[in-house]
């Protein structure tokens, strides 16, 4: 049993077809305040929260449904997150800052027993959360979407640390897998190089976990391109990107896909097979 939030709204449809979804009212107060009211018994639920922009209101709003499923009596509650908003601000970089990753897990952990993640930027944050907390790989619905577009080709990573997750959507395709080596040489400029990979004649597909200015993505693209790739495919988890970074990067590339954590207009790969199997 569901309760879909405001921040998951694009996954109902989705959702209703295998699934029963819990009938709850959410709106606004006229001053901006949320209301949340659980219209079903039941003993257990399965919240669907995505927290992308607006983000506090989406973590508000999950606190809300929380703490309103405890109230109507449901005994076991679960919250899936496909994308966590502040888990980059994982740690304290100047002194007087918080972990705020922590503070909203702590938050999530006073209502809810377990918690699910779509990729989360580090996963050793989840320790953060009191009760079971779990992140949830997205690699076999990027893997099958990009399957007969990436044909014998190579899966790579942007950087050393987005190799695991490369090398999980490799080993579903059978494919080989790399990751480029990112070199300072100057305060403005990055030196990117692939490693130990020939990619000449070959589709390429460039995975992460989160796409913002896609930069770095237009940067691998471009050296992919000068290396004599024949089509070049980006994908990533979380679309959280800034303004007119999709067309900058699909300009540079054959396709950009990412999965449906965030609405975007490329979000062409859908989590919820893998929701249903939580």
């Amino acid at each position: 049993m569901f309760v879909i939030g405001s921040g998951a709204q694009h996954l109902k449809k989705e959702i209703e077809g295998s699934a029963k979804i819990i009938n709850v009212e959410i709106k606004k107060f006229p001053d901006g305040e949320k209301y949340v009211r659980i219209l079903e018994e039941g003993e257990e639920a399965t919240v669907i929260q995505s927290m992308y922009r607006p983000q506090d209101e989406h973590i508000i709003e999950a606190i809300l449904i929380g703490d309103a499923l405890r109230e109507r009596g449901y005994k076991r509650v679960r919250i899936v997150v496909p994308y966590l908003a502040y888990s980059r601000q994982d740690r304290v970089t100047k002194e007087g800052e918080p972990i705020s990753v922590r503070a909203i897990m702590r938050m999530l952990g006073l209502y809810y027993d377990e918690l699910y993640v779509f990729d989360i930027h580090n996963p050793k944050t989840l320790e953060f959360f009191p009760g079971k907390a779990e992140n949830v790989s997205p690699a076999k619905v990027i893997a099958e979407y990009f399957r007969e577009k990436l044909g014998d080709g190579v899966v790579m990573a942007p950087d050393k640390g987005a190799l695991e997750r490369a090398k999980s959507v490799a080993e579903i395709l059978d494919l080989e897998y790399s990751h480029f080596e990112k070199k300072r040489i100057s305060p403005t400029e990055v030196q990117m190089t692939p490693v130990d990979v020939d990619v000449k004649g070959r589709n390429v597909l460039i995975v992460d976990d989160i796409i913002s200015t896609g930069g770095t993505m237009i940067k691998a693209a471009n050296l992919l391109r000068e290396l004599g790739a024949k089509r070049i495919f980006v994908a990533a988890t979380h679309g959280v990107f800034a303004e007119g970074a999709i067309e900058r990067v699909s300009n540079a590339v054959d396709e950009l896909a990412v999965t449906n954590t965030i609405p975007t207009p490329v979000s062409k790969i859908s989590i919820v097979p893998e929701i249903l199997r939580l």
